[in-house]
């Protein structure tokens, strides 16, 4: 699907407030709601748009410590990590990289206690480097909000 810039202004305000009465959002990009409307759904049905999410303060939930996992395998068994890190709740991200390491994650968890506890679970398929997270800079969706807007 090719996209113009009326659809990266879509994406940008969807992104902002996935909950956007389509009138409202035509208004601002001077469109009718139904032209937005019928826009999203190709942007949907293309599967540009995969899904909408809800961006909750972890912080309220308990979730105090951010971890970045560098993870050093000593075992070809990928499959089984890969099993493992989608079965855990304190994973948030899982990148297999080129460079350092073979896995990079982000982990957040409520206490030291849990990280420990994660971390000893991961000794079983290798070794690791954390890195915790002192404060969040910024957090967004680079593709939506850049010189596309």
């Amino acid at each position: 699907m090719e996209l113009d810039n009326i659809d990266f202004q879509i994406l940008r305000m969807l992104s902002e407030n996935s909950r956007i009465q389509l009138k409202d959002l035509g208004e601002q990009i001077h469109m009718t709601g139904q032209a937005v409307g019928n826009r999203i759904k190709k942007l949907e049905e293309s599967g540009v748009i995969k899904n909408y999410s809800l961006t909750v303060d972890e912080k309220k939930l308990g979730l105090t410590y951010t971890a970045f996992i560098i993870i050093y395998m000593i075992t070809t068994n990928h499959d089984s990590f890969i099993q493992v890190m989608n079965d855990r709740d304190e994973v948030v991200e899982v990148h297999r990289v080129s460079g350092e390491g073979c896995y990079h994650l982000k982990v957040k968890v409520s206490s030291q206690e849990q990280l420990n506890l994660f971390l000893d679970k991961i000794l079983e398929y290798g070794n690791y480097r954390v890195h915790l997270s002192i404060k969040e800079i910024k957090q967004q969706n680079p593709l939506i909000s850049n010189s596309w807007t």
